[in-house]
């Protein structure tokens, strides 16, 4: 587990938009990868681990970070691991560097949206909720039952039993709802 998988909170802050076409050529300059609003965003995340406040995160700001978020038994070897990961002491912009790699792969909405299209020919925009839970339990990277239950808590189907998927994927891709027309 990684420092950017390890606490679920930290997936709000969401790949880069604009940025996003020059993070695969931007090199150095992990901060030319993010919007400004996204960067105080990771600052703000990174405050929040930084539990000491001395600029960087280590194994007790990890295990401290951890019991905030109501786990306390975490294992030695889990924190090492996590903090292998990094190229040395994580300070902001080791911290910055590491999410812009783990967000570079991270699919633009067009293609997310795509992807859900191909189940939806009529383009209503929804797909049955039964479908959704076949499709994302039986097909490739499967969904355990309590994935499926964390996303329809998430997101909830309609009282016809529709999900909205281009709510979903907006909320996905830019980490809030769109507001309803």
């Amino acid at each position: 587990m990684s420092v950017v998988t390890a606490f679920p909170f930290l997936s709000a802050l969401q790949a880069p938009k604009k940025a996003k076409k020059r993070a695969e050529g931007a090199g150095s300059n992990v901060f030319s990868m993010f919007e400004q609003t996204q960067i105080q965003e990771f600052k703000e995340a990174f405050t929040i681990m930084d539990q000491n406040r001395d600029g960087f995160i280590d194994k007790n700001d990890l295990r401290d970070t951890f019991a905030a978020l109501g786990r306390l038994n975490v294992k030695q070897e889990e924190l090492d691991e996590m903090l292998k990961e990094a190229p040395g002491p994580i300070n902001f912009t080791v911290f910055l560097t590491m999410f812009g790699e783990k967000l570079k792969g991270a699919d633009p909405e067009e293609t997310i949206l795509n992807a859900f299209k191909v189940f939806d020919p009529e383009g209503k925009g929804t797909l049955r909720k039964d479908f959704v839970t076949d499709m994302l339990t039986t097909q490739a990277d499967r969904f355990s039952p309590e994935e499926m239950e964390q996303m329809f808590a998430a997101f909830p189907p309609d009282v016809a039993g529709n999900l909205d998927y281009k709510n979903l994927v907006y909320v996905i891709t830019h980490g809030e709802e769109k507001d309803q027309e």
